[in-house]
């Protein structure tokens, strides 16, 4: 499951208050800092007023993402006892299997998908606008990832090689591990191309569970079906289908191959397609959109 939660935060009027998201089952570990952002309660009016963009997208100004940063880690309580933000840990991501290891902030900008930490007061984020961010905890090894898992991710397996990265790091067992799958396209909006089909059924012997195909219907073709005859057999040509992924399964269904238990998993019920007026969709607003945070860290 997982709930709403509306704070005020610094600065940020009572009226437009900052709305995140967690996952009930991680909520529940003491020492750690989680969440997912959506677009409620900032400061950026490009993407329909007071939007929380907290990426540095080429349509907002730097002001207001800077300004969303803040309230929104606020709100999460990502700051020290002085009120200080924690220093963010991002990516320039694209769409690869590279997970890096952090403890501490890089001096340089890290390229990848994922990454993972046992250090105290730093908070790894992932940015999304339909791509999935995905939580993994080990509630003994204290320790945390966060990877993002778009389609391309998902082939190479980023979220089941995220589960041997923090085995190797810190000795994880998948039995120990929580995961969130956040926000992100549901099965409902997610139309790909037959070779994203094809890519997945070379990788994985479950890949047909894991899309849906929907033919098109046509009210004049089924009026008129003599309009529409051709020389082919059998002499009527057929609309073309629809393919749909169903990317939140493909990486439950990776977790559970790495070890990780079915209970353990939990993912968001929203849609980013469905529900842009909460959530920032790529789909949705044909590229022109601000970027959620996914984010996790441990608390000293």
């Amino acid at each position: 499951m997982f709930g709403v939660s509306t704070k005020s935060a610094a600065k940020v009027p009572a009226k437009d208050k900052v709305q995140i998201l967690r996952a009930e089952s991680l909520s529940r570990i003491p020492w750690l800092i989680h969440a997912f952002s959506t677009r409620q309660g900032g400061y950026s009016k490009t993407y329909g007023g007071n939007a929380l963009n907290l990426g540095y997208t080429k349509h907002d100004s730097l002001t207001a993402v800077e300004r969303n940063r803040a309230a929104f880690l606020q709100s999460v309580g990502a700051v020290d006892a002085k009120g200080k933000p924690w220093p963010l840990v991002t990516l320039r991501q694209i769409h690869s299997d590279i997970i890096h290891h952090v403890n501490r902030v890089p001096k340089d900008h890290l390229t990848g998908d994922g990454v993972v930490t046992a250090t105290p007061g730093i908070l790894l984020t992932i940015q999304t606008a339909d791509c999935l961010p995905v939580i993994l905890v080990d509630t003994k090894r204290r320790s945390v990832g966060v990877f993002h898992a778009g389609w391309r991710g998902t082939v190479k397996r980023i979220v089941e090689k995220g589960v041997g990265e923090m085995r190797r790091r810190f000795g994880s067992a998948p039995h120990d591990i929580r995961v969130a799958i956040g926000p992100g396209i549901h099965h409902c909006c997610y139309e790909v191309g037959d070779d994203v089909r094809l890519q997945f059924e070379s990788q994985f012997e479950h890949a047909r569970d894991l899309f849906r195909e929907v033919k098109e219907s046509d009210p004049i073709r089924e009026r008129y079906p003599l309009l529409f005859l051709t020389a082919r057999a059998p002499g009527h040509a057929e609309l073309p289908g629809k393919i749909f992924l169903d990317l939140v399964e493909a990486n439950r269904r990776q977790l559970i191959s790495a070890g990780v238990p079915a209970k353990s998993i939990t993912s968001s019920p929203l849609c980013t397609a469905c529900r842009h007026d909460l959530l920032f969709s790529y789909r949705a607003e044909q590229g022109v959109t601000g970027r959620l945070m996914g984010v996790a860290g441990i608390g000293k």
